[in-house]
């Protein structure tokens, strides 16, 4: 299959790259940076989705959106009109069988900076609209919102004992995740899973669900 992947060069997106390499599939990796990923079966664009020419591409057979920056004065330009942008060009094809998001944790508990929040949010619900248009054809369309992830993105806290160890309070699990975690979850949802769509699917260690009882 043709796996596109937005945001391949590091963290999540090239932990999904990888994974779907291993499996044998041709990835086609998009992203603003070059990419160290060197694979016969992968072919990189220095590409932003926000904007520029698009390249000469086969059909694919899965989409998936990864591609986000946390900057605040980009946020709603890259993480949600960048995404929608993207998905539209190829939302279409015949070939596709299935499309995924990286949403976030943070659009269902507003726990970030507000202009991310409202993008991720934005994310999760064009997903479920994208969903509708394209049950008629069996195309399965879902998201994922990671809580903390152990990605470059996230150096200034990994590199400080004091605030990893104050995140890591805030799941159950005590931990975060690794990017592996989040691409095995995408390989399911979009070359294994046949019935689950619309779905939003939270991968957060239990950060969500973690509460104190006073009595």
């Amino acid at each position: 299959m043709n796996i596109f992947v937005t945001g391949s060069s590091r963290g999540i997106g090239l932990a999904i790259a990888e994974r779907f390499l291993r499996e044998g599939h041709r990835v086609f990796g998009f992203d603003r940076e070059g990419s160290a990923l060197s694979h016969d079966r992968y072919r990189h664009f220095v590409f932003d989705i926000r904007d520029g020419a698009w390249p000469e591409l086969p059909g694919p057979e899965v989409l998936i959106n990864n591609a986000g920056t946390l900057e605040e004065s980009d946020a709603i330009d890259v993480n949600l009109k960048g995404t929608i942008r993207f998905t539209e060009r190829f939302v279409d094809a015949p070939s596709l069988r299935s499309v995924l998001f990286i949403a976030s944790a943070s659009a269902r508990n507003g726990a970030e900076f507000p202009l991310y929040v409202a993008a991720k949010a934005g994310v999760v619900g064009y997903m479920k609209n994208r969903a509708l248009y394209l049950a008629g054809r069996g195309v399965t369309c879902n998201s994922i919102s990671p809580g903390g992830v152990v990605t470059p993105a996230n150096r200034h806290i990994l590199e400080d004992a004091k605030l990893y160890a104050a995140v890591r309070a805030e799941t159950l699990l005590g931990k975060w995740a690794e990017p592996e975690e989040i691409a095995d979850l995408a390989w399911y949802l979009t070359a294994v899973n046949r019935s689950i769509t619309g779905e939003d699917i939270l991968i957060d260690n239990g950060e969500m669900l973690k509460s104190n009882f006073i009595w």
